[in-house]
């Protein structure tokens, strides 16, 4: 089969185009003809092995396919890669069938992106109706379905952060009531002007560095900052316990397959949740653009260029 590898950590450039033998599906899994691979940040930390769970060489980058299994459509999530192929094995317990109506790019959107969205309003923010809500990277993958859901949950103030005036018109777009450039040199001030001169209640934020700084400052007392990623590769400064209590600030990290260990099965229905909003036509899905597997390179850098919007797919038939 087709496959991407990765055989030595790095960048992009470390991503290259093999031919591989099929994988063979263990007990409690399931073999997929992939039909479209979905494109995260996390995969270019695997890469270059610098994720939460360390990666082991010689590397199928991957972590989320949507294809058919025994004919039916169904999306899944892989165990620890292999996702860069024409075909993948899943464990039978994060492989999902697709309801009628839900396209490739949609399945993808909201397995990770989405899923991700959800737990960080609902268990990290726990947000409460009439609440002011920064999405940073609001035209991003998870961004563009956190500013929907907010806005659908009942958030007083949505407040997006984007780089770029066609990603803020996006956001705009999708619900946010302002919309204010990320590179602003004093994001704290910036985003007490955006919620007129009051400080914020909830902060999504997968930047780091003085973004994640600058967000905290912000806050309301009670106010909830919820930490999901790195995307600036930059770690915020040490949090001081007393200023927390001083503040009465909660600081949380949300890495999704902790979500599995929770009881009662929360992904799936937070899956079920998304899924029944796009049919209703209260959400929708962001095409951030279509790459070919033998470019996953090419996805990769415009992935890391930060210059991209929505969902990310590979093509594995080119």
């Amino acid at each position: 089969m087709r496959a991407v590898q990765v055989t030595e950590f790095g960048g992009p450039e470390v991503l290259t185009p093999v031919e591989l033998p099929d994988p063979v599906a263990g007990p409690g899994e399931v073999l997929i003809d992939v039909d479209r691979i979905g494109v995260n940040y996390a995969d270019t930390h695997q890469a270059e092995n610098s994720y939460l769970a360390p990666s082991q060489l010689p590397l199928v980058p991957g972590g989320e396919v949507v294809g058919t299994h025994d004919g039916k459509r169904v999306v899944a999530l892989l165990n620890g890669g292999g996702g860069y192929a024409e075909k993948a094995v899943a464990p039978a317990a994060t492989t999902f069938p697709l309801p009628d109506g839900i396209d490739d790019l949609t399945a993808l959107s909201m397995l990770v992106q989405g899923t991700t969205a959800w737990v960080l309003l609902r268990k990290n923010a726990h947000l409460a109706a009439g609440e002011s809500v920064v999405v940073h990277a609001a035209a991003g993958g998870v961004g563009t379905v956190a500013v929907q859901l907010a806005k659908a949950w009942g958030a007083g103030r949505v407040i997006a952060t984007a780089s770029s005036e066609e990603k803020r018109a996006l956001a705009l777009d999708l619900g946010a009531d302002v919309a204010i450039d990320s590179r602003a040199e004093d994001m704290t001030a910036a985003l007490l002007e955006a919620n007129g001169g009051r400080r914020v209640d909830v902060v999504l934020d997968m930047v780091g560095g003085p973004t994640t700084d600058q967000s905290i400052a912000a806050l309301a007392p009670f106010g909830r900052l919820a930490f999901y990623g790195m995307a600036g590769r930059e770690n915020p400064k040490p949090v001081e316990l007393r200023n927390i209590l001083g503040h009465s600030t909660t600081i949380s990290g949300m890495w999704l397959p902790h979500v599995f260990r929770l009881p009662g099965n929360v992904f799936g229905t937070a899956l079920t949740e998304l899924f029944d909003l796009v049919q209703n036509g209260e959400l929708k899905a962001i095409a951030g653009g279509e790459y070919a597997l033998s470019d996953a390179r090419g996805a990769h850098e415009a992935l890391r260029s930060r210059k991209t919007v929505g969902k990310l797919l590979l093509d594995p038939r080119k």
